[in-house]
């Protein structure tokens, strides 16, 4: 059964553009890297250092030190009902923490074909429209337009 707790991953480049990958078991639904805690004693940030490599073949340890970002935000969304099965009985909402990582323009994608079909690189206004998920979008502008996730968040959650 999955934990309702649960990262996103906003992967971008210094040309401001952000990596999406489409979904194997929804064509057409685009998203960031995401996933649940694998155990409830994994920290956020071990889970979000998992999936983009388990997504995206991209090794976070070999990036430059402070290349992943956690945004400090957290927010909470409805199930849907169709992936309800997939959690512990009567659990109908999951938390989800914003990540932000720094790559190369030049950086090497690997997906895993068993979760996505396809990958694309957008500048964040166009990656932001094709998101199906109202909380990747958010995270997409915010992340780009407001000055405290840009430059670090040490406010806490929001």
């Amino acid at each position: 059964m999955k934990i309702p707790i649960s990262v996103l991953v906003l992967i971008h480049n210094l040309n401001r553009d952000v990596l999406l990958i489409e979904r194997a078991d929804r064509p057409d639904f685009w998203q960031s890297v995401t996933g649940s805690l694998d155990s409830p004693d994994e920290s956020l940030e071990v889970a979000a250092i998992r999936e983009v490599a388990e997504e995206t073949g991209i090794d976070v340890h070999a990036l430059p030190k402070g290349a992943l970002q956690n945004l400090h935000h957290q927010v909470e969304y409805e199930i849907y009902p169709k992936w309800r099965h997939r959690y512990p009985p009567g659990v109908e909402h999951n938390q989800e923490h914003w990540f932000a990582l720094q790559v190369p323009v030049d950086i090497i994608v690997r997906l895993s074909p068993r979760e996505h079909l396809n990958y694309i690189w957008l500048p964040y206004e166009e990656a932001a429209e094709k998101c199906f998920s109202h909380t990747n979008r958010d995270a997409i502008l915010k992340f780009f337009t407001e000055p405290h996730f840009l430059f670090g968040n040490s406010e806490g959650n929001h």
